[in-house]
C-alpha cells in the first residue's frame, strides 16, 4: 500500500504532466504574436509574481545557502535556456519533429541521474522508457506527415536537441537543491534566476506586448501562472520524493495527452497512428513507474 506522501507525490506529478501538455496549445497561440525571447521573459515574469506572492503568505523565505548551487543551475538552463530554445526551435522545425527531438530528454536525465546523483536504472524504468520513446517517435511522424508546411531544419533540429539538453541539466540540477530547500522555494527562486537571465528580452517584450492580440497575451500569462508556477511547483514537490530518472519518464504522457487536448480545444482530429503513438507513451509511463511484485518490491525504497 502506497503511504499517503506518495499517493500526493504522484497527483503533483499528474497535475504538472497535465498542465505541461496544455502549454502546447498555449505557445501556439501566444508564439504568433510573440517572439521566443519575449515570449519566455513574459512567462517567467508571471511565474515569478504569482510564485512570490505565494512565497510571501507562507512566509518561507530565502532557500539556505546548500540549496543555491541547484537553483541557480536549474534556473539559468530549464527556466532561461530551455524556455527561449524550445519556441526559438519550433519556428524553425514542424511541431513533430521537435516532439521527437526534445524527448530524448528524459533519457537524459536518467543517464545523467544515474552519473551524477548515483541513481540506479532499473530494467522497467528503461524498458518503459524505450516503449515511450517510441510512441513520441511514432506521434512525431505523425505530426509531421500530416503538417501541410512541415520542415525540418538543421538549426531547428540543433535548438530542439539543445532544449533537451538544458532540460536534462536542469532536472539534473534541481534534484540536490530540493534536499535544503522546498518546492516552492527552488521553484520560486529557478523561476528568477530564469528572468533574469531573459532579461535581454525586455526591449522585445515590451514592443511585442503592445501590438499582440489580447487572447496571445492571455495565452502567455496563463504559461506564467499555470504551466510554469503551478506545474513546476508539483514538478518539484514530486521530484523531490522519487527519483529523477523516474520523474523524467513520467514526462512521456505529455505527447499523449497533448494528443487530447488539440482535439478537445482545437478539433484537431487524431488519426490512427498518431492515437497508437499516445498509447505507447501512457504504456511506456505505466511500465516506468511500476514496482516488482514479491520480495524484492518491499526492499525499494523509492516513492511516488
Amino acid at each position: 500500500m502506497q503511504k499517503p506522501s506518495s499517493r500526493l507525490a504522484l497527483v503533483a506529478a499528474g497535475v504538472t504532466v497535465v498542465l505541461w501538455a496544455s502549454a502546447f496549445v498555449s505557445i501556439r497561440s501566444a508564439g504568433a504574436a510573440y517572439s521566443p525571447g519575449a515570449l519566455a521573459l513574459g512567462r517567467l515574469l508571471s511565474g515569478v509574481l504569482v510564485l512570490g506572492a505565494v512565497l510571501l503568505v507562507r512566509r518561507e523565505g530565502l532557500p539556505p545557502r546548500a540549496a543555491w548551487p541547484g537553483i541557480a543551475v536549474s534556473g539559468l538552463l530549464w527556466f532561461g535556456v530551455y524556455m527561449v530554445v524550445l519556441n526559438w526551435g519550433e519556428q524553425e522545425v514542424d511541431a513533430g519533429t521537435a516532439a521527437m527531438v526534445v524527448n530524448v530528454g528524459p533519457i537524459l536525465i536518467a543517464l545523467l541521474g544515474a552519473r551524477f546523483l548515483g541513481e540506479s536504472l532499473p530494467p522497467r524504468l528503461l524498458a518503459g522508457m524505450a516503449v515511450s520513446f517510441a510512441g513520441a517517435v511514432t506521434v512525431g511522424l505523425s505530426m509531421s506527415r500530416d503538417s501541410s508546411g512541415g520542415h525540418a531544419s538543421v538549426l531547428g533540429v540543433a535548438l530542439c536537441l539543445l532544449a533537451a539538453v538544458a532540460y536534462a541539466g536542469g532536472v539534473v540540477a534541481q534534484k540536490p537543491a530540493l534536499a535544503h530547500g522546498s518546492a516552492l522555494q527552488v521553484t520560486t527562486f529557478g523561476c528568477l534566476v530564469g528572468a533574469v537571465a531573459c532579461l535581454p528580452f525586455a526591449g522585445q517584450l515590451a514592443g511585442e506586448v503592445g501590438r499582440a492580440p489580447l487572447s496571445a497575451t492571455l495565452n502567455m500569462v496563463y504559461l506564467g501562472v499555470f504551466p510554469t508556477a503551478l506545474a513546476f511547483t508539483t514538478w518539484a514537490y514530486a521530484l523531490a520524493r522519487t527519483t529523477a530518472g523516474r520523474m523524467g519518464a513520467t514526462t512521456y504522457a505529455v505527447p499523449a495527452l497533448v494528443v487530447l487536448l488539440a482535439w478537445a480545444f482545437l478539433g484537431e482530429l487524431p488519426g490512427p497512428l498518431t492515437l497508437a503513438g499516445g498509447a505507447l507513451c501512457l504504456a511506456g509511463v505505466a511500465v516506468s513507474r511500476s514496482r516488482p511484485r514479491g520480495p524484492a518490491a518491499t526492499a525499494t525504497t523509492e516513492s511516488a
